[in-house]
């Protein structure tokens, strides 16, 4: 009987979770973007590359500000426009 009522109680959660929009769980984030990091004084305080060598991760640091920035830049030929990038915030 007792895993009747995890396995109920489980259903119901993942039945609740996706019944609710994503932007109630999700909070709303701001656009960084590299080049927006470069002209406000953000300057790059490491990175690396990926195995495949279509990506790269670049941390940015402020010295002014009391948190990293991580950005992901990609290369891929087969998109539209083939540089993309992900940056947020390390807190």
């Amino acid at each position: 009987m007792a895993n009747f009522a995890a396995l109920s109680c489980a259903l119901a959660v993942s039945v609740a979770t996706f019944a609710c929009p994503v932007h109630v769980f999700a909070a709303p984030e701001e656009t960084i973007t590299i080049a927006t990091l470069l002209k406000g004084g953000w300057q790059i305080a490491g990175y690396t590359s990926t195995l495949d060598s279509r990506s790269a991760f670049i941390l940015f640091r402020h010295p002014e500000e009391s948190y990293l920035v991580q950005c992901r830049a990609a290369y891929d030929v087969t998109r539209t426009p083939p540089v993309t990038s992900n940056c947020y915030k390390l807190q």
